[in-house]
């Protein structure tokens, strides 16, 4: 990988597919440059894990109920047996609605996304198609050198 790399690539694919599967060199640092090229291109970046998401349709796009930690104190015959649910609203809708006027889109960059499973995988293929100002950027594992691939792509061929 050159040591001053442009994005333009990157940021093109990424605009032309809507979701990119990468995989990044294990010592980490190299994905950071390009989030920040696509801060310099008007996008606005949110990165989160993969792990414990549940059902991401819902984390994203719908308003979901999320069960507080218990702390050590329970409410016995006052509230249901998993404790106080509160709702929270979705990730991507509200930081889309939130956008400042400049931004281009909102990126969602996934990190170990080698856990999703292949109806997750698809279902982020097509957020794009639904909400055209999100793109999506998943990393599926490590490799010697940055690399990205459509996502719909890599799933085909899985």
């Amino acid at each position: 990988m050159a040591l001053l790399t442009t994005g333009k690539g990157f940021i093109r694919d990424l605009e032309k597919s809507g979701a990119l599967g990468i995989f990044t060199p294990l010592e980490g640092g190299s994905e950071g440059r390009y989030q920040r090229r696509l801060r310099l291109n008007g996008y606005e970046s949110f990165s989160f894990t993969a792990k414990g998401l549940g059902d991401i349709e819902a984390y994203l796009t719908k308003v979901h109920g999320v069960s507080t930690p218990h702390l050590g104190k329970k409410n016995i015959g006052q509230q249901a047996a998993v404790g106080p649910i509160c709702f929270v609203p979705p990730i991507a809708t509200y930081r889309l609605d939130n956008l400042p006027s400049e931004c281009k889109g909102l990126i969602l960059w996934i990190v170990e996304g080698h856990v999703f499973s292949r109806d997750e995988l698809e279902y982020l293929i097509n957020l794009p198609h639904q909400e055209p100002r999100i793109k999506i950027v998943v990393e599926l594992g490590g490799e010697r050198y940055f690399r990205w691939e459509s996502l719909e792509k890599i799933v085909q061929t899985a």
